[in-house]
């Protein structure tokens, strides 16, 4: 969290965050490659390792052309207005924060080879690369032994792409390693499970009497302790701390470059709180809503939000905040992935009504997403936006052979030219998706206030079920 970042640190997001603006945006196709990995040493310092481009990656591209857009995102004017902000939030005051409007290049999410190219991006994460020069720290400058893509490594990680003019450059961060069917594993499973416990649970991943919660503040009959979330999340070998440190350290290097952000699941969470945190443009994959997370690290309210922008489908539960019970395959896995309300606009794919697909956590994985529903011969097909006879047949003929109720206009962007063909489903505000009458709750049925002694250590203390876990 900044408030407990060291000074140097501070004054470097200071110097590379706040005073220092991007290149003139463009609107035309950019290009992306590999340039580096990033992950963390042992005392949580975050080391990079560059990546040799003439090298296949285990079969995945390491360049990509991303289509743009012009877009506007909002920043605190200073580093100080930031921090006091949060500082307010959390003595229960009303902060007041200027904010200046950035003109950006972002990605064009109304494209699908935009979707496509940022969704193999944020699946690169997960792989290591076995062609990598040695690893270095920024801030010291001198060069280390590989640490977070080692076997045994459990930190964040991810990779870091550049555009060939270094005016451009996408951070991708990996999501959740899970033993269950939705991942692979791996050395990260328990920490990627600590931090998707205490950013996407209720209450520090407590879901029954046999699981032992990852932070004391459960205060029994559905109570939680505001005031020990606060303490728990301070922690600064959480993933969101460290996700700053990235940031800055991204800052750093590339001091006058326009930063994206991506990542799916846990990895698509952790970019929307940083993008939301320094006004950088963000598209995460079937992840986890970060709404709760975001009102629990007291993050400025920006005065839009529209530059974070969530793509998930209906039959992955995760992103839905129902893949909840003790029955649940999360619960199995040792998961309490229960909120629903995400920042941003919602791309959502109706794989359950379109498609028929069942709802199922196998649905979840960077792959399907990838596979079934961005590349060009994907199970999902574009859909015209005319309400005439014609465009109703020729959604007919693109397979959907649905037709919107008669009287109602279909959900058309009103700069669009009737009869167009859209590529992806339109993006919404997720309170519009997500909500009803506008309004979207997590957590209904628990009841948060001051209900423990604080003496009480609350940092978090591990993750899964009391009985032994996963």
């Amino acid at each position: 969290m900044l408030l407990g970042l060291p000074v140097t640190l501070q004054s470097l997001i200071s110097t590379f965050l706040w005073n220092t603006a991007p290149d003139k945006p463009q609107t035309a196709a950019i290009t992306f490659q590999l340039r580096h990995h990033h992950g963390i040493s042992n005392n949580s310092r975050i080391l990079f390792s560059d990546f040799q481009r003439d090298t296949s990656f285990l079969g995945y591209d390491s360049e990509f052309i991303i289509q743009t857009s012009r877009g506007s995102v909002a920043r605190p004017k200073t580093l100080e207005a930031f921090t006091g902000s949060r500082r307010s939030r959390i003595m229960g005051l009303a902060p007041v924060v200027a904010w200046d409007d950035w003109e950006v290049p972002i990605p064009d999410v109304t494209k699908r080879s935009t979707l496509y190219q940022l969704a193999k991006m944020a699946g690169n994460s997960y792989f290591p690369d076995l062609n990598s020069s040695g690893w270095y720290d920024v801030s010291e400058g001198w060069k280390s032994n590989p640490h977070g893509w080692l076997p045994e490594d459990d930190g964040l990680r991810g990779h870091i792409f550049v555009s060939n003019d270094n005016t451009s450059v996408v951070i991708s961060i990996k999501g959740t390693s899970a033993t269950w069917p939705v991942g692979e594993g791996g050395p990260t499973a328990p920490r990627d499970k600590l931090n998707d416990n205490m950013l996407f649970s209720c209450c520090c991943g407590r879901v029954g009497p046999t699981w032992s919660p990852v932070c004391g503040c459960y205060s029994g009959g559905y109570k939680c302790d505001e005031n020990c979330i606060d303490e728990a999340l301070k922690d600064d070998g959480l993933f969101y701390p460290l996700g700053l440190n990235l940031y800055n350290n991204v800052s750093y290097l590339y001091p006058n470059a326009n930063i994206w952000i991506t990542g799916h699941s846990l990895g698509g969470g952790l970019a929307s709180l940083m993008g939301t945190t320094f006004g950088a443009p963000v598209v995460a994959f079937e992840a986890p809503a970060e709404r709760r997370a975001w009102q629990r690290l007291h993050l400025p309210i920006p005065p839009s939000t529209k530059h974070i922008t969530h793509v998930y489908n209906t039959a992955d539960p995760i992103p839905q905040g129902t893949c909840t019970g003790i029955a649940s395959i999360c619960a199995i896995g040792g998961f309490a992935l229960e909120t629903k309300c995400h920042i941003g606009q919602v791309i959502l794919y109706d794989t359950v009504s379109k498609l028929g697909w069942s709802v199922d956590a196998r649905s979840h994985p960077i792959k399907v997403v990838i596979d079934r529903l961005l590349s060009e011969n994907a199970d999902w097909k574009p859909e015209f936006n005319s309400e005439s006879e014609d465009g109703k047949e020729a959604r007919r003929q693109h397979g959907w052979g649905w037709i919107p109720w008669p009287g109602k206009k279909h959900e058309d962007d009103p700069k669009e030219e009737p009869g167009t063909l859209r590529e992806v489903p339109r993006a919404r505000p997720a309170v519009e998706v997500e909500g009803e009458d506008g309004v979207c709750t997590d957590c209904f049925n628990w009841e948060y206030g001051s209900f423990q002694n604080l003496s009480v250590a609350v940092r978090p203390t591990g993750c899964g079920m009391a009985s032994g876990g996963l």
